[in-house]
């Protein structure tokens, strides 16, 4: 039997847990922010580090960040602010969550190909 969907699965629990606990340590929308710039950071040094390691790609990137990071809660955060009437502040939570994840998964694959 092929380990891919366990290794997935143990990963995408670990990862869920810390971003409930990320989340709840710092209160949303921020804590989603955050939690989307650290995964965008760790998934670019994965991508350098692991390079074509199969079984820990598909444990970490496709299962601990997979849960750990929230698109689907970040649209809904997004929402939230829209329909409170802060149509602003959704706009700004969009575009910095998006630009900070971006440079985050640069910086990632930066550091990690001058590590190697």
């Amino acid at each position: 039997m092929s380990l891919t969907l366990p290794l997935i699965a143990l990963g995408g629990a670990a990862g869920s847990i810390l971003r409930y606990l990320m989340v709840s340590a710092i209160g949303a929308p921020l804590g989603t922010a955050a939690v989307n710039v650290a995964g965008s950071f760790a998934i670019g040094v994965l991508f350098v580090a692991l390079g074509s390691r199969e079984a820990w790609q598909f444990l970490l990137m496709t299962g601990l960040l997979g849960g750990f990071t929230t698109f689907s809660a970040f649209s809904l955060d997004t929402l939230k602010l829209v329909e409170t009437g802060q149509p602003m502040q959704a706009v700004a939570y969009v575009l910095g969550s998006v630009a900070l994840s971006l440079i985050a998964v640069a910086l990632g694959v930066t550091l990690a190909r001058g590590l190697t």
